[in-house]
């Protein structure tokens, strides 16, 4: 998974870009990695002051309306990819259209082969998945 984050000169280099040139350039990121079979999925996020966080940090949730957190905290879009390796993530990572100011995380999604296969839990989530058409 690539995890977008900026920081506030990140969003001011991008205000100044214009949104056709930033979704032109997305665009362009995204059909190479169609066209190389290895986007899964990829979505932008809402700006922060439209979310929440609930935090668990008590006896109950607590729960605050963005904007919260600091600018370089703050994820503002992912893709999911289907590669052999961390090495080729990485590649397509730095293959993104992002300008100064943003970083771009690299995780590997667990799967059902990461956790003991004779829990409980683990069975029914396979179960899950063929349910929705996701195995």
């Amino acid at each position: 998974m690539l995890i977008t984050r900026a920081t506030d000169e990140a969003v001011a280099a991008s205000a100044e870009m214009g949104l056709e040139e930033i979704i032109a350039a997305m665009g362009r990121y995204n059909e190479s990695m169609m066209q190389a079979g290895v986007l899964v999925a990829g979505e932008g996020l809402a700006d922060a002051s439209q979310g929440a966080v609930v935090e668990f940090t008590g006896e109950e949730p607590v729960v605050s309306d963005g904007p919260y957190g600091e600018t370089k905290e703050l994820f503002n879009g992912f893709w999911i990819l289907d590669v052999a390796s961390q090495d080729d993530a990485v590649a397509w990572a730095r293959r993104a259209p992002l300008g100064a100011g943003t970083k771009l995380e690299v995780r590997r999604v667990t799967g059902p082969e990461d956790f003991p296969q004779d829990n409980e839990w683990i069975q029914k989530e396979q179960g899950w998945r063929e349910q929705l058409g996701t195995v």
